[in-house]
């Protein structure tokens, strides 16, 4: 079921963002008197799942999903019409139209892309507002168990101010920041001081495999008391709350788990917070610092919040404030895709090693239905899909654009020949970032 709910989401969502694109060559494709002659979901290689067409154009779903596309006549396409392009120009073709819109045309998928995004940020601002986490708020500072983090010098308990010189104001800005930057200002035990990051901080996290960067501390919540556990007779239950070991307080996890090292062997006063109250029962704890039990952090922020660990804030906008906010979202997203594109194509930051394909997207969606969480990821996957369309690529819009503005501004344009032989060579350079990123995807389900 938990597949279904995932595939089912990734799906809509891709779906989703292709139509819509591929709207955005249509619309004005046909306002402009230019005819289309497919309209495809998904490839089409050798047979379609579905396909009618109505007027001139064919509209139809491919088996291949993998993408989407419009065939505009007389345009040097993906589709490589040769013959088509070696007749005379037709009015109603592509290549018949003026530069300003053809260039109209050809901006219409990613402007359809951007304006998507803002559009979810404005509803989902105004329909659920913001809830979130002030930096200030947090006044144990932050879980650090990363070693490649521990070595560049972040520690648990340390508290993230700013990063580059720009403050940081959310508990949510924190990882991203962290990950691209290269100056981290903390505060420990009440000093302040500089952290330097190595330029290759980000593949070091990758390479190391941890699952864990940065995070909130959190209590150390009994999940479960086995009937085998040597702890059984202690008195234990299912949601008690460690938070002291003998005379050592153990607010978060991480303060346990230190102690039990301390106190390996031993028995031991375990102080626990169970609902109102604070119980002293006896625990054991093995020469290899075990309780013998199952314990888990918090599982929402709510419940975190309720047990007074974090104080969450929660904005509210009305119909006219909610557009600002979805206007400031996007360009605050699209800045934050460009910064982590940049490290991509930085070999030294190794970023490159954890760039994904469609297992990746895929398994950013949740194995729960949440429509918040579901237009939140689609608002990011679309503002990527617009980012990366606008490369200047041949075979993308954005090589397209390049050949256009070329065009407009030298007054000359590009041969056929020379487009056809671009488009080869852009069609090409995909496929290789294709099998790159899906190549990773694969290697991290072997090897990891």
């Amino acid at each position: 079921m938990e597949f279904v709910i995932k595939i089912s989401q990734f799906l809509l969502s891709l779906s989703l963002l292709i139509i819509l694109h591929e709207l955005g060559h249509f619309i004005p494709a046909k306002a402009f008197k230019t005819r289309v002659e497919k309209f495809y979901l998904f490839f089409d290689v050798k047979f379609s799942l579905f396909k009618k067409k109505i007027g001139e154009t064919v509209y139809g779903i491919g088996w291949l999903p993998l993408g989407g596309y419009v065939k505009i006549s007389g345009m040097i396409d993906e589709s490589m019409d040769t013959e088509q392009m070696a007749q005379e120009p037709q009015p109603w073709e592509f290549r018949s139209k003026p530069a300003w819109q053809r260039l109209i045309i050809m901006l219409g998928g990613v402007t359809v892309n951007f304006l998507l995004a803002i559009l979810i940020y404005i509803g989902m601002s105004y329909f659920y507002g913001d809830k979130f986490l002030p930096n200030e708020n947090i006044k144990d500072g932050l879980l650090i168990e990363s070693s490649v983090a521990n070595k560049a010098g972040l520690l648990t308990g340390d508290k993230i101010l700013a990063v580059d010189g720009e403050t940081i104001e959310k508990y949510s800005e924190i990882s991203e920041k962290v990950l691209f930057g290269k100056e981290v200002l903390i505060e420990r035990n009440g000093t302040e001081s500089k952290v330097s990051l190595p330029e290759d901080f980000l593949a070091q996290l990758i390479d190391s495999k941890e699952k864990s960067f940065i995070g909130l501390r959190q209590p150390f919540v009994v999940v479960q008391v086995p009937d085998t556990s040597y702890n059984k007779a202690s008195g234990l239950e299912k949601g008690d709350i460690i938070v002291g070991l003998n005379n050592v307080q153990t607010k978060y996890g991480d303060q346990v788990l230190k102690a039990l090292s301390q106190f390996k062997g031993q028995t031991v006063t375990a102080t626990v917070k169970r609902g109102d109250e604070k119980v002293d029962l006896p625990l054991a704890i093995t020469n290899e610092a075990k309780l013998g039990i199952v314990y888990a952090p918090v599982s929402t922020y709510d419940t975190l919040e309720a047990l007074g660990y974090y104080t969450f804030e929660t904005k509210k906008y009305g119909f006219l404030e909610a557009f600002p906010v979805g206007l400031k979202k996007t360009g605050d997203k699209i800045s934050s895709y460009i910064t982590q594109f940049k490290a991509i194509f930085t070999p030294s930051t190794g970023a490159y090693k954890g760039v994904g394909g469609f297992k990746a997207i895929y398994d950013i969606f949740p194995n729960f239905w949440n429509w918040q969480n579901f237009w939140n990821i689609t608002a990011f996957l679309s503002i990527m899909l617009g980012v990366l369309n606008l490369l200047p690529i041949p075979a993308l819009d954005g090589g397209h654009v390049m050949f256009l503005l070329y065009e407009m501004i030298s007054g000359r344009k590009p041969g056929d020949k020379f487009m056809e032989y671009a488009q080869m060579v852009g069609f090409f350079i995909l496929i290789a970032l294709v099998l790159f990123a899906n190549g990773n995807d694969i290697f991290k389900a072997i090897f990891d």
